[in-house]
């Protein structure tokens, strides 16, 4: 076995599973400050595109949208697709069940 190699399996320390929204928040902390979304003159970083997500999550919640619920739009490709992408995951709507952290 390679000596470099011993002792590496997975564990809390080396390794954390990502789903949309887990990736999401992980952007967020690390790169707070990083430019995530361009889109002609808008520029959004992690921070505000999580902080966004959040705000559908919670808008989804108060209007009583649950998991197992669907969640629609049509758009073009602009910001708040990405928004759309996160926000009903981070609500638990469909098959993603992970709260925003």
């Amino acid at each position: 076995m390679n000596p470099y190699q011993k002792g590496l399996d997975r564990n809390e320390a080396n390794y954390t599973a990502l789903t949309p929204v887990s990736f999401l928040a992980k952007a967020a902390y690390v790169y707070p400050q990083r430019v995530a979304v361009i889109h002609g003159d808008l520029r959004r970083s992690w921070r505000d595109v999580y902080a966004r997500c959040r705000q559908l999550a919670s808008a989804l919640q108060k209007r009583g949208i649950q998991r197992g619920d669907t969640v629609a739009a049509m758009l073009p490709n602009v910001p708040a697709m990405i928004e759309l992408h996160f926000g009903p995951a981070a609500r638990g709507v469909g098959r993603l069940s992970q709260q925003p952290g």
